[in-house]
């Protein structure tokens, strides 16, 4: 049987609020629903897609402790507290996936844990499988 590891990219706000950023189960990861905050707690952006350029970087920076790229990850699900801004979240999304997006789906929420945030996004990857 694989044991679950905890992975900590050190943000101070994880520690703060007891999250776990991400659990690595084998060659699997699974980020936690991920925010636009940096790394102290700061929320990034003012819009959707500033702030879901931060998510993508919060979810690369997540990966890279357990040895995976941007290029592993094989499903993400979004959640947007204003759905006429996909268009904003697609162009980050794309961005941070210039070699094409995983599967992805969706969502529409009326709002998320602090009330300046827009998106969510959960990522699932699987080390080694993008190269």
């Amino acid at each position: 049987m694989q044991k679950q590891e905890r992975l900590d990219p050190g943000w101070a706000w994880t520690k703060k609020y007891n999250i776990g950023a991400g659990v690595k189960v084998g060659h699997t990861i699974y980020a936690s629903g991920l925010v636009a905050l940096d790394s102290e707690g700061n929320v990034i952006g003012e819009d959707v897609y500033t702030q879901s350029s931060q998510v993508f970087k919060n979810i690369e920076s997540l990966l890279a402790v357990a040895g995976a790229t941007m290029a592993d990850v094989i499903k993400i699900n979004t959640f947007l507290t204003d759905m006429s801004q996909y268009g904003e979240f697609s162009r980050a999304r794309n961005e941070a996936f210039p070699a094409g997006v995983p599967a992805s789906a969706s969502y529409s929420t009326p709002a998320l844990v602090l009330p300046s945030l827009l998106v969510e996004v959960e990522a699932i990857a699987i080390i080694g499988s993008g190269s």
